[in-house]
């Protein structure tokens, strides 16, 4: 797997590199020589991760290196898919080096427990969909920075080369807000099929992991019911997007990196 690793790493960061330097200058013909690497490195990983990940019992291993790898992989392949008919291919630049770097470590470094969960389907549906919705808050998180970067450069009167390649900032605050209801709606069919799977989710070792994830998705909630009833956008769509992403990620990293390491 280690060697499956490398390749993923070699085929982002070499990714992330071409769209860096065409980022100013981006041409539709550039498309498929910048995102070709990384749609390699997507392809190998997938190889890496199903070895990693399920046992020959059927079972799943998700301990913090596998899930975090699992999570960084999943938000390469919807920034891969976007940037096919919307200009995202910039989020690849801090996003493909750092999933290189997770299926790395997913590789070569050991983790705190061994996880691994029943082979329940209700279960690992409920993991799943509880991954995805991590993912894509994680991809909002990031378009909420760029987001942040652009209405910056505009407010400041310095709207450089790079900013000129970017959409306008209400089709940016558009595409954030789909990004956020996807994530709101995986994140809230994550709770609702964990409340009926689980016997007890506010259990002494689920009880962080709930609460936290109850909060990003309260917040959540908030923003969304904000956006349509009082059109809210700018700076305050920014800071409760990036606050949910927080508790949302402390709630399953943090849990994890607690039980598995220092529990």
């Amino acid at each position: 797997m280690t060697l499956l690793s490398l390749l993923s790493l070699a085929g982002y960061s070499l990714s992330a590199f071409l769209i860096f330097r065409n980022l100013s200058d981006w041409q539709p013909s550039r498309r498929w020589l910048a995102l070709s690497p990384a749609l390699f490195a997507v392809l190998v990983e997938a190889l890496q991760l199903r070895q990693a990940i399920y046992l020959a019992d059927g079972r799943l291993d998700l301990d913090f290196f596998n899930a975090f790898a699992l999570v960084s992989w999943l938000v390469s392949i919807q920034i891969l898919i976007a940037s096919l008919y919307r200009p995202l291919h910039g989020l690849g630049i801090p996003m493909f080096p750092l999933a290189g770097l997770a299926a790395l470590a997913a590789a070569v470094l050991p983790a705190g427990h061994v996880f691994v969960l029943t082979p329940s389907p209700a279960i690992q549906g409920h993991i799943m969909l509880s991954i995805i919705a991590y993912s894509l808050i994680m991809l909002s998180a990031l378009q909420a920075l760029v987001l942040a970067w652009q209405d910056h450069a505009i407010r400041s009167h310095h709207p450089g080369g790079l900013i000129r390649r970017l959409p306008p900032l209400h089709d940016m605050e558009t595409l954030l807000f789909q990004m956020i209801g996807f994530g709101f709606i995986f994140l809230t069919s994550s709770l609702i099929t964990g409340f009926l799977f689980f016997e007890d989710l506010f259990a002494q070792h689920l009880v962080h992991k709930t609460l936290l994830s109850l909060i990003g998705w309260l917040i959540l909630a908030v923003l969304l019911f904000g956006r349509f009833r009082f059109g809210w956008r700018g700076k305050k769509a920014i800071k409760l997007t990036l606050t949910a992403f927080v508790f949302i990620m402390l709630a399953y990293f943090g849990s994890k990196l607690v039980l598995e390491f220092l529990l």
